[in-house]
Parts: structure tokens; sequence; C-alpha cells
């Protein structure tokens, strides 16, 4: 359906996906979990083939459906003449592109009815629009970053029913969402993005517990591999294992003394 191997994006000499491996097959559901800034939409991007990887191969060209982070609305035509538009584009018959967009508009229930100018909607109505523009060709491949951001409870438990029926229906689906509960008990298979690499999200990762003291200050949570930052008086870092050494010698160069190196493993 649709592959990443190896899969590199940077931004300048900023990188921010180091080496993805990502697989998705027909009526899978697959949901990443990530803080602000880890990844996740140039993760999506890419595998709606919207962005390229700036090395690592994609393979795969499925129909595809995709729901950006925010839904550009700021436009005159109503909801369902905007639709009706990206239903022909993607081509569909006129007749069949209302249709749908009508009764997914429906189900939806858009606030203000099809004929609501685009910029009028609000955030969680514009979102709605969204979803419907990626539901609207029939995708085999759904790429959702975080769709339920915004939506009213109704309507979050619809799009959780869709995303359901269109697994069932062999639509592989591939969303974001920021809370751990929500997307282990939605997807079948579930990830996190911890600095630009992808990891199962029940799988075990090995840390351990640095203690420095003075030196000089720096940004120590947003390193790569430091899981958690905390700071009184001396800084305690809890870091991937992997990362330990690169981690220790830039504390030492930049003159903190290490007071201690303990092990430990933990679910991250």
């Amino acid at each position: 359906m649709r592959e990443l191997v190896g899969v590199v994006k940077e931004y300048g000499s900023r990188p921010v996906l180091r080496g993805v491996d990502l697989a998705v097959a027909a009526g899978e559901v697959v949901g990443v979990l990530g803080t602000n800034g880890s990844g996740k939409s140039t993760l999506l991007r890419i595998l709606a083939g919207i962005s390229r990887p700036s090395s690592g191969t994609t393979s795969g060209r499925p129909r595809t459906g995709y729901v950006p982070d925010r839904f550009p609305a700021r436009q005159r035509m109503s909801a369902l003449a905007y639709l009706c538009h990206l239903g022909r584009i993607s081509g569909l018959p006129a007749a069949e592109a209302r249709r749908r967009a009508g009764a997914w508009l429906e189900r939806f229930a858009l606030a203000g009815g099809p004929d609501t100018p685009l910029r009028d909607l609000s955030k969680g109505n514009a979102q709605k629009v969204g979803l419907v523009q990626a539901l609207l060709p029939e995708p085999d491949l759904l790429v959702l970053d975080e769709p339920w951001s915004g939506l009213d409870a109704a309507t979050r438990a619809v799009l959780t029913e869709v995303v359901g029926e269109a697994a069932a229906a062999g639509t592989a689906v591939v969303f974001t969402d920021h809370r751990p509960d929500f997307v282990q008990s939605t997807a079948t298979r579930s990830h996190r993005l911890v600095d630009g690499r992808l990891q199962l999200l029940d799988a075990e990762v090995s840390t351990c517990r640095i203690l420095l003291r003075g030196g000089e200050d720096a940004d120590w949570a947003g390193r790569p591999g430091v899981v958690a930052a905390r700071r009184d008086g001396d800084v305690e870092l809890e870091v991937a294992v992997a990362e330990r050494e690169s981690l220790l010698l830039e504390a030492i160069r930049r003159g903190c003394a290490v007071i201690a190196v303990d092990s430990r493993a933990g679910r991250r």
C-alpha cells in the first residue's frame, strides 16, 4: 500500500526525521503520537506524497485523502461549492461530487449548512470540510493530522466511527494525536515519534539517569535522546542509552561535572 524506508527529512541543517521506516497496509489504522515539533506533520506530508524526503525511499501510490493540521478555509466559496470543485478535480462527475459532499456534510452536521461560505466557518466546522474533502474520492489511504482537534464531542464520535468504517472497507488510515490512551484505543498499531525516530508505542526503551552540576547553561530538554530534564540546582536528565555518550561528551565540553550516571529501563 504505502512504505517508507530509511526516510530522512532535513530543513537546512536541522534533521526532523531520522531514518524512519513505516509500512502501512490496507485496512490498518496506524496512530502516531508525538509532541509539538516532533516531526509528525512532516511525516504525514511525506506519507501523503505532498513532501519529498531528503533521503530514503517511498513506495506505493495509493489514492490518498489528506487532512492537514490546519485546514485553509479563508475563501469566498461555499462549503458545498468548494467540495464539488475538488470532487471534479479528483475525477468525479459533478452530480456524484455534489451527492457525496452533501451526504458527508450532513453526517458531520456542518453548522450553517452546505451553503455557508468557508470564510464564515469556525475552526471546528472548517475542520469538518477538511475531512469531507479527504473522504470525497473514497481514498485507499487516509492521512489525518490531529483530525479530532477542534471538533465538538458529537463530531469526534462521528469521526471515530468513520475511521473504523474506512478501515473495515480496506482503506489504510494513518493519524496523529497527542493522547496516548486514545491513540492506542483507536489504532490497530501505535507509534511514538521521538527525536525524529519512530518507535512502537509499547516498546521498551532503555534509558539512564545523568546528574550534572555547574558548567554552561544548555537547553537539555531539546537535545536528541533526552526524555526528561529537571533542574533543581543540579541538572537531572533521563536519556536514551543510545545517546548517552554524546550527551556526556557535550556536558563535559560545557564544563559540567558529571555527578552520577545510573542505568534504568522504562516504557517510552
